[in-house]
């Protein structure tokens, strides 16, 4: 049950707190104060679409929240979301929705933030909001089969989620089926042109993506065996071994020796005589070094002819499948993949098909068992809701639910249509058809107590469902939405003072202009030529038993005269009658 609503810098409203009570809540006002705005605000704290425009003008921040009474469902769901209950209010949602750059909104439960998939799954459980909207939206047949599949209850709803899911996999085999058999001609050039790949990559043998470059190194090596050899002896020469003339190991080692003497008369030389001798030992080594080189390098001109062979080989693959030796080891890799996916046992055309058959079979029997369901619900939808009519002025109606075979979808394999016929003697035809826009209003509310009987939603909105309606067919709507009010809460708008003399609570809607800086409203304030000056608000009073007889002597006769306030007497009379003999009949169960 909604207990109570604060709304701040929402439309016309800056601030406003309303707590409600059980039973019938009705807001009444003229045509345009802004009943609706408060509706508005609960389908945006739950979740609802935002607009900037939804912001108070001049403000970038607007608030809602709201306390709901808990029940066992909802002490669930808050365990289940790992959020604790607030002792005082039992539950606590809010949303705040800020303009600063793009529109922004956060949701939290109990100070918990949330988010909207959370929230939408809240609201199922805490409000159901009928709109004026709602009975054109009725007329279809998409709308039809989610009241029919609602009232059928969790049972039915399990067996069409079940649907659903088989659906969706038979929807999966079955392209998976069409693009095989689209595809086979390709997919079998695929796996022509794979083998070759494979063929050739593998008698390749690549395995080393360095290979490249050191048989690079490698040619370069024996193009130049002669070279290498001469030059290695020349060096040599140089270090160790001149034949004609002293080598730098004999310059260095005479260096040392006239070092030596000298260091014997100045000990400052003999960090140069450590560097020279560091030098003697380097180039001598260097000389051995090179001396060993030169012994290995031969001419090989088979090995020669090999590089060169290997060579244009992975060059020749580097063309086809690089531009890099890494390139084509991958493309290598990747192929060696994909060909053995295309060459699967799975991939047969008989397993698929077969997989495709199966998955039809079951969706099949699914579809039965929901449409066998869906026979079931209908039947005891057109006993309840003829039941519910009957009460609404509406003695004679005749109402059928017809289920027509289509082909599966994902909500099953059943049409369904509403079928309705108010007058004695004329045949059944589509709701959106025969029925006129009382009639529809008053088959909604009836739908509406259909789907509300048992644990359901706690508070149950209406946002003037008495449209289009008026005499004792607005007395019959007043009585139902009473007798509704028993196991739910409801919030009612309404122009109808037959409806508001049933309420347990009264609340008035009025829209107000106010002066900038006077905190006090006027209703009859006057353009001074200061419109800048000048706000709208919407004002929202709860009624006591005095001012709740003015302001249905308003709405009955437009003005508070004595006949008005006569009628209003009788109409709460009358509303009086209506609990007596509902509290006694509750006494007697």
């Amino acid at each position: 049950m909604l207990l109570s609503l604060r709304i701040e810098n929402f439309a016309l409203i800056d601030t406003l707190d309303l707590t409600f009570t059980s039973g019938l809540n009705v807001l009444t006002g003229e045509t345009g104060a802004g009943k609706s705005i408060l509706l508005d605000a609960i389908d945006l704290l739950l979740g609802g679409k935002t607009a900037s425009s939804m912001l108070r003008t001049g403000e970038s921040r607007t608030l809602l929240e709201a306390s709901f009474s808990l029940t066992p469902a909802l002490n669930t769901w808050l365990a289940t979301m790992g959020i604790d209950p607030l002792d005082e209010d039992g539950l606590v949602c809010s949303r705040e929705i800020s303009a600063q750059g793009a529109l922004r909104s956060r949701f939290r439960v109990n100070g918990v933030i949330v988010n909207k998939r959370q929230i939408a799954q809240l609201r199922e459980q805490l409000i159901d909001v009928t709109g004026q909207g709602q009975a054109v939206q009725l007329g279809r047949t998409d709308r039809q089969r989610q009241y029919l599949d609602g009232f059928g209850g969790n049972t039915l709803l399990k067996q069409r989620q079940q649907v659903a899911t088989v659906f969706a996999h038979w929807q999966k085999v079955t392209t998976e089926l069409n693009a095989f058999r689209q595809n086979e001609q390709q997919r079998l050039q695929t796996i022509d042109l794979f083998r070759y790949q494979l063929q050739e990559l593998d008698a390749v043998n690549l395995s080393d993506s360095n290979e490249l470059i050191e048989l690079e190194q490698e040619l370069q090596r024996l193009s130049h065996s002669v070279e290498l050899q001469q030059q290695s002896y020349r060096v040599y020469q140089l270090l160790y071994e001149q034949d004609q003339g002293e080598a730098c190991g004999d310059l260095l080692g005479q260096a040392e020796s006239i070092l030596v003497e000298m260091s014997q008369y100045d000990s400052q030389l003999e960090p140069i005589l450590e560097l020279v001798r560091q030098a003697l030992t380097q180039v001598q080594e260097a000389g051995s070094l090179i001396n060993a080189y030169g012994t290995t390098v031969e001419t090989d001109p088979e090995q020669l002819q090999a590089v060169e062979t290997r060579l244009m080989e992975l060059k020749q693959i580097c063309r086809k499948y690089g531009p890099s030796l890494d390139d084509a080891i991958a493309h290598h890799q990747t192929i060696q993949t994909q060909y053995a996916d295309l060459t699967s046992a799975g991939q047969s055309l008989e397993a698929l098909e077969q997989a495709a058959a199966n998955s039809e079979t079951k969706l099949q029997q699914a579809c039965v068992q929901l449409t066998a369901l869906r026979h079931k619900a209908a039947q005891k939808l057109e006993r309840y809701l003829l039941k519910e009519l009957k009460p609404l002025a509406l003695e004679k109606v005749q109402f059928q639910v017809r289920l027509q075979p289509i082909p599966p979808t994902q909500h099953g394999a059943d049409q369904i249509q509403f079928l309705f016929s108010a007058n004695p003697g004329e045949a059944l035809h589509p709701l959106s058809e025969s029925a006129s826009g009382g009639e529809m209003s008053r088959f909604l509310l009836a739908l509406k107590a259909c789907l509300s009987q048992g644990e359901g939603v706690g508070t149950l909105i209406f946002d003037e469902i008495d449209a289009g309606v008026s005499g004792h067919v607005a007395q019959a709507i007043a009585a139902k939405l009473y007798h509704l009010s028993q196991h739910h809460q409801v919030l009612c708008v309404t122009h109808q003072p037959m409806i508001a003399a049933m309420a347990d609570a009264h609340f008035q809607v009025q829209k107000q202009v106010v002066m900038q800086g006077d905190p006090s409203p006027s209703i009859n304030s006057k353009n001074n030529g200061k419109k800048a000056s000048e706000r709208t608000i919407i004002h929202v009073m709860s009624l006591d038993a005095q001012q709740r007889r003015q302001a249905l002597a308003a709405i009955a006769g437009g003005e508070t005269t004595q006949q008005a306030l006569t009628f209003v007497d009788s109409l709460l009379q009358q509303a009086g009658q209506v609990r007596k003999s509902n509290a006694s009949t509750s006494r007697r169960k």
